[in-house]
């Protein structure tokens, strides 16, 4: 991580990578040039040439493309297209759905109409990256909210005792609850850390995966931002657990607030001396990519290598970072942590309703009234937390949903009274995955946000895998011909044969899911490609 980490610095000073940089880092850490050209070609965050005055990025994505993105990013560029100085790009998903149309100028992220926008990129000098606001939510999760006790209390309370006694504890009240992992694979947290503290190598490490990236995935950036100490706590509880001595916060680089945030926390956690001795955190910027939220090219990004997902087995748990065994766990699944740990499994349980167990953070964007992140109970419908966010814009009717993120098949309306729980959701034909849930409306044209959707996926692809490098491509060509109405039936009679072949020979999660959203378009709404050659567009609304 050393010679990312030096990149980013160098990018940070100098507005980009100059090739005099580039060779000196090359004697000073005794890396081939070539080995350093190889890593900068693979991030999309840096850069080899001159930045201009100010780079706008706006969001092409689904939350922000159902609420206008094509048309704001058309008029943003209009409004600047006068001042050479200033470059204006669609990029994927910036984490800020509930703000669609998003943008970001620098690190600074921006909800506001085309013309504010245009303004903040004129005035470089009155821009600057802010924390994330002093406001705070009451979540339930957080257990020191109101309480005699001081944070990182159930921490030091299991340090002071024998360390073989806490350990299994913990574990057994983490496997008791029935917590899964809360990035979207779902896989036992308790029994995670149970596995990782068996192996015998060491050393062993913690990493916090906070590179979310999906569109209409923000749920684990409001949580770093409002309780940066749970996933800290989190973190350290793992580390006494499996034996660990540092950990690292990966976190994707669009969310400077958010960093700031954690890194204030883990500064108060050192002086507080919770942090240090025992064990130490330190924080990661990823240098970009959805690709880096798989774990294992995570792990290659970590290890100053090109992002590309490693196959399976050995897992993280055995064979991590550097080879040692690696605990790593979504932000969501760490903050969840402390409060079981504290209250116990069966607190955990009766969390949720409907018979269901636990709590749930959940991202609602797309059309509805009041965007934002929820704390919900296992077991709540669609319909209830569609709701919750104030209901389907303008009073309109619902149409269609994804329930866990791009990634995931849409579902019909008459689905929205689905319990919100991984095993409910997947019986229903799609999979709780990021909880994410991005709604459309009546009037959204579903094929054409499955392409949208589907574009994403193509345009992060690692290339890694041949059938996921040029199948996504491929299908994306031919959802593009059909919306220009050039459909000549081919994409129905390819698409069965493509789906199968992606999922079964893509090495990550990525190909296996990428034609998801367009395979369940077709199932719910296929007659909307009528006969393959339409032009109506997705309904869009532009500005705030």
């Amino acid at each position: 991580m050393e010679l990312i980490g030096e990149l980013n610095r160098l990018q940070q000073a100098q507005g980009h990578l100059r090739d005099e940089d580039l060779r000196d880092l090359s004697e000073r850490l005794r890396v081939p040039l070539y080995r350093i050209e190889e890593v900068i070609s693979f991030y999309p965050h840096f850069r080899t040439t001159p930045p201009p005055k100010a780079e706008v990025a706006v969001c092409r994505d689904l939350a922000c493309y159902v609420n206008g993105g094509d048309e704001f990013c058309a008029r943003v560029t209009k409004l600047l297209a006068n001042d050479p100085e200033i470059e204006v790009r669609e990029v994927s998903c910036l984490g800020r759905c509930e703000a669609a149309p998003a943008a970001l100028i620098g690190d600074v992220p921006l909800g506001a109409s085309p013309e504010d926008v245009a303004q903040a990129a004129r005035q470089p000098g009155r821009r600057r990256s802010a924390g994330p606001s002093a406001a705070r939510r009451d979540w339930r999760i957080d257990l020191y909210a109101g309480s005699e006790l001081e944070p990182y209390a159930v921490l030091e309370a299991y340090r002071d005792r024998d360390e073989e006694e806490a350990a299994a504890e913990i574990i057994e009240r983490l496997k008791a609850s029935g917590l899964a992992g809360m990035g979207g694979a779902a896989f036992p947290a308790g029994l995670k850390w149970e596995l990782v503290r068996k192996e015998a190598a060491t050393p062993k490490y913690v990493i916090c995966n906070a590179d979310e990236s999906e569109p209409g995935t923000f749920k684990d950036r409001v949580i770093m931002a409002e309780l940066p100490h749970l996933v800290i706590e989190g973190m350290c509880l793992g580390a006494l657990v499996c034996g660990a001595d540092r950990g690292w916060i990966y976190i994707r680089h669009e969310y400077e607030p958010e960093r700031q945030a954690l890194q204030e926390a883990i500064d108060a956690a050192r002086s507080a001396g919770v942090l240090g001795e025992r064990f130490d955190i330190e924080i990661f910027v990823s240098p970009g990519g959805y690709i880096l939220g798989e774990e294992t090219a995570l792990l290659e990004a970590l290890e100053d290598r090109r992002g590309e997902p490693r196959n399976k087995p050995p897992y993280p748990g055995q064979s991590g970072l550097w080879g040692k065994p690696t605990l790593i766990n979504n932000v969501e699944t760490l903050a969840m942590a402390p409060a079981i740990v504290q209250h116990g499994p069966d607190w955990w349980k009766e969390q949720g309703t409907r018979g269901h167990h636990g709590l749930k953070f959940i991202g609602v964007s797309g059309h509805v009234e009041r965007p934002g992140v929820f704390e919900i109970p296992m077991g709540t419908t669609v319909a209830e937390l569609i709701e919750l966010a104030g209901g389907v814009k303008d009073g309109r009717r619902l149409k269609g949903f994804a329930p866990g993120g791009a990634s995931s098949n849409f579902l019909p309306a008459e689905a929205a009274d689905v319990e919100i729980d991984f095993k409910s959701i997947a019986e229903a034909g799609s999979m709780l995955g990021s909880a994410a849930l991005i709604v459309l409306d009546q009037d959204a044209d579903m094929i054409a946000a499955a392409t949208n959707v589907v574009r994403f996926f193509r345009n992060e692809s690692c290339g890694k895998c041949v059938p996921c490098r040029v199948g996504t491509e491929k299908v994306v060509a031919m959802l593009e011909g059909t919306l220009a109405g050039d459909g000549n039936g081919a994409l129905r009679e390819a698409l069965p044969d493509l789906e199968v072949t992606l999922a079964e020979t893509s090495i990550c999660g990525l190909g296996q899911v990428a034609l998801n959203p367009i395979t369940s378009a077709l199932k719910y709404w296929g007659d909307e490609m009528e006969g393959e050659g339409r032009t109506a567009p997705v309904r869009r609304r532009v500005g705030k």
